[in-house]
């Protein structure tokens, strides 16, 4: 049975709460506050990657985020509108953060950009350990089928292909719609040429470790370059691996990408980031992408993969330069869109 209320009754119940709004306001109850428009928001994935940024930013403006792991609950803002954010490590925290931050209501991100920059395994084909790398496509390696390396079908080199593909090298359908990601090129193109002069961190231990390679990338200084990445959960080494990853990103990418830096979170991230897109909250042609070589993929001509993986976690240069270098390699592009937002805030200068 319906209930009608009366019109006295409600008429009441209105002027009730009118009053109780109008106490709870003298009393100085909290309101809503509107959304902060960000401009620049640094996505880092653990305390190593972020340390260096909070150091240099200054943020004195912590904003917690229901959703955001607890051991980063915060995204830290400058007056400026820079922001930097931690999502913590893998698929999994990457994807749950950054959708935790974009429909969180706390800030404005229609004409944010966004610089994911954290470290990685690097090609020493590509470059060496604290090399900053922007990437033009990021490549998923983990959505693939699997045959046991020991069970393989003859002539077949390794036992990763294509989902509902039936051999290596054949283009899978991207049914997932997360197995790659290409990046704004003029975007790309102007990370490239404001950070390409930076002048980065090097030591002696990663001097004396690279000149095991001959690879003629793995023996330079560090630099910034360009070349693309590869998201996995599983942390692997070895060249026969390294080789996969080389060959899956020709495929995913139809021959254009060019395969250099491998880490666990990236895909996840910009999936999340394309949602918040398609909501309309973001600009995907605002989101860049660095990663710095903590660590080679692959050993050195005769030396075994697992003295390889013991080895590079003794070089404690190589962690602590591929750390501070994002902020060497990324800081000027921050800087350039922060400082210039006049110039900016519409869309990628020319």
């Amino acid at each position: 049975m319906v209930r009608f209320v009366p019109l006295r009754a409600l008429c009441l119940l209105l002027i009730l709460g009118v009053a109780a709004r109008d106490r709870a306001n003298a009393l100085g109850a909290p309101t809503q506050a509107a959304p902060l428009p960000v401009k620049v928001l640094i996505i880092s994935m653990f305390q190593p990657e972020a340390a260096p940024w909070l150091a240099v930013l200054h943020a004195d403006n912590d904003i917690t985020v229901p959703g955001l792991p607890e051991e980063y609950p915060a995204v830290h803002c400058t007056q400026g509108g820079v922001c930097q954010m931690t999502t913590g490590m893998g698929h999994a925290n990457a994807a749950a953060s950054i959708m935790a931050v974009l429909y969180s209501g706390l800030f404005d991100l229609r004409k944010t950009y966004f610089i994911i920059a954290g470290i990685a395994g690097i090609d020493p084909k590509q470059g060496t350990l604290g090399s900053a790398a922007w990437a033009r496509y990021a490549v998923d390696s983990g959505i693939a089928y699997e045959i046991d390396a020991r069970e393989l079908p003859p002539k077949w080199t390794d036992g990763y292909f294509g989902v509902d593909t039936d051999a290596p090298g054949q283009v899978p359908k991207f049914s997932f719609h997360t197995e790659m990601f290409q990046l704004n090129e003029a975007l790309l193109r102007k990370a490239l040429a404001v950070t390409r002069s930076a002048v980065l961190e090097d030591s002696e231990d990663i001097q004396e470790y690279r000149r095991h390679y001959v690879e003629p990338a793995a023996r330079r200084p560090p630099s910034v370059i360009q070349c693309d990445t590869l998201s996995t959960d599983t942390w692997w080494v070895g060249r026969h691996l390294g080789e996969h990853a080389r060959t899956w990103t020709k495929v995913l990418t139809k021959g254009a990408g060019n395969y250099c830096t491998s880490q666990e979170e990236d895909n996840a991230t910009l999936g999340a980031l394309t949602r918040g897109a398609h909501s309309g909250l973001i600009d995907f042609q605002r989101v860049a992408l660095l990663r710095t070589g903590s660590d080679f993929d692959r050993p050195y001509e005769h030396q075994t993969t697992i003295d390889c993986l013991r080895a590079q976690r003794k070089l404690s240069g190589a962690f602590r330069a591929s750390t501070d270098n994002l902020v060497k390699a990324a800081k000027p592009l921050v800087d350039a869109i922060s400082n210039d937002w006049a110039h900016w805030e519409a869309g990628v200068p020319e």
